[in-house]
This record gives C-alpha cells, structure tokens and sequence, in this order.
C-alpha cells in the first residue's frame, strides 16, 4: 500500500502549479497497482490579489477538474486534489477536496467544514468565510488502501471531525494543508499526531511550504504519521515527495492493542460546578 504526499509552494497561476504536479507525478514509479497520492490545500491557486472565489468552478465541470482527472489516469494514481473552489448558492466558494481514481473518475469530495478567521502574530489576517462557504458534512470514501476519510488544514484542531471519520469507518485520513509558518512551528506536528493515535488512522498531512507570492509563509513538515503516532516519513521544507507504505494489518494490530474506538461513550453537557466566591 504505496502512498505519496506532494508539499508544494504553490503560486497564484494555476498552469504553473499543473507543471509542477506533472513533473513531479514522472519522477514516481509506476507499477501494476495504482498509488496513492495526496496534494497540499490550496494545490492550483496560492498567494494570490484575488478573491478566492473568483474563478471558482461548477461540481464536475471546468478546466481545473480535468486537467487533474487527466492526471490521475496517465499517472495511474488515486489522486486526492486539496481544495479547489467550487461555487457555491450564495456566490461564495467551497473549499473542495475532490478525489479521482486510476481510471480518471470522480469518486469523492469534501467541503472543508472549519474556516479560518484568525489574527495570527504573524502581520496577518485571516478571513476564509469572506470568500469560503463552510462545509457540513465529513466524508469516508472506499480505496483500495482502506476507508480514506478527507479534511482540510484547520480542520486538524477538531477533534470531533476526526471522532466522526473514525466513527465511520476511516483507516486513513487525507489533510491537505497550508498551515502558516507561526502556527505551523507551534502545533503542527503535535496535532497531525495526536489526531493519528486518537482517530487510530494513517494521517496523510500534505503541506504548503515557504514563502508565497502574497508574502505568506507556509510552515512545510508535510508528513505520514501511522496509527501509534510514529512518523514513517517527513519533508520539513522544499518541494518534493512523502512516501510510505501503509499496512492495514497495522491498524488491526493497534485498535486490538488499544480498543479506545470500542470504548467511546456519549456524552452529556459538562456539569459547570460554582464556588461560593464565583
């Protein structure tokens, strides 16, 4: 079970950043079984002047859609795209992650759920919901690696989503990212990981990296984590490839070592006790 994480400083031109993926995609080996390989948030357009809806594609139509299904079948690959924008009802975009088979065929997408409206001590600001609908629903797909849940940079600091993955059936989990060099330094890492271990996946964590052409800087460490937690490979920097087999009789052996998934419970609301003085 061969896997391939792409970490990319991508550009606002998307042609530029198809080059790239072309050219990278020739340099992997190519055998009788398809790969899979996972592409950073944001993949085709990053560091731009303009409104990350402008451009945005209808579900299953446009230029950008293809180009990538095409891809997928001369690479012979499971190809997982981190977040294209497709248009939304309310003019906005969703934060697409769209997943093609070997053969070129649409098998899944997920709309990135958490957005993030943050002011980071970085000089920045961040506002995706200006131009970002959020997402509703997770999404669990079949592969032939196992059951490939989907989510999306900010995502990683909710655990529910992961519990919710995991929940339904998740082996691996895809998340492209583009985690900001600040944020990226702090926690990256110990997020990919502890969603690993909790969720007992493989954590396929594909990141942009360095600086962009609007300025921003991306933090890189695009990783694969195995379900104890143990990172099987890493990139801190520089555009290039993550690999990793993956066995699924690893996950068997982990859930059984640690049933922690048998042993969730419901929970209700916290009891918020006062103290006299409160």
């Amino acid at each position: 079970m061969q896997v391939h994480l792409l970490q990319m400083n991508s550009q606002p031109a998307s042609a530029q950043n198809l080059a790239l993926i072309q050219q990278q995609l020739e340099r992997l080996p190519q055998g009788p079984n398809p790969s899979l390989v996972v592409l950073p948030e944001a993949c085709l357009g990053f560091g731009g002047d303009r409104p990350w809806s402008e451009g945005a594609e209808i579900a299953g139509q446009g230029p950008l859609q293809s180009a990538l299904s095409a891809l997928a079948r001369q690479h012979h690959c499971y190809l997982v795209a981190g977040t294209l924008p497709l248009l939304a009802a309310d003019g906005r975009a969703y934060a697409s992650t769209l997943v093609w088979n070997h053969r070129g065929e649409p098998v899944g997408r997920y709309d990135k759920i958490h957005l993030f409206d943050a002011e980071v001590k970085d000089g920045s600001q961040y506002r995706e919901s200006r131009h970002t609908h959020p997402g509703r629903q997770p999404v669990v797909i079949p592969t032939p690696w196992g059951r490939l849940g989907l989510a999306v940079c900010y995502d990683v600091r909710f655990p529910r989503l992961f519990e919710a993955l995991s929940a339904a059936g998740a082996e691996l989990i895809a998340l492209p990212s583009a985690f900001t060099h600040r944020t990226g330094q702090a926690h990256w890492e110990v997020l990919v990981r502890a969603r690993a271990i909790e969720s007992q996946c493989y954590l396929l964590a594909a990141n942009q990296w360095g600086q962009h052409q609007d300025g921003r800087q991306t933090w890189g460490q695009s990783m694969v984590v195995d379900p104890w937690g143990q990172i099987l490979d890493q990139r801190p920097e520089g555009t290039g490839w993550v690999s990793a087999e993956l066995s699924r009789q690893y996950i068997t052996q982990v859930r059984a070592e640690i049933p922690a998934l048998q042993h969730r419970r419901p929970l209700g609301p916290a009891n918020a006790i006062k103290t006299e003085d409160a």
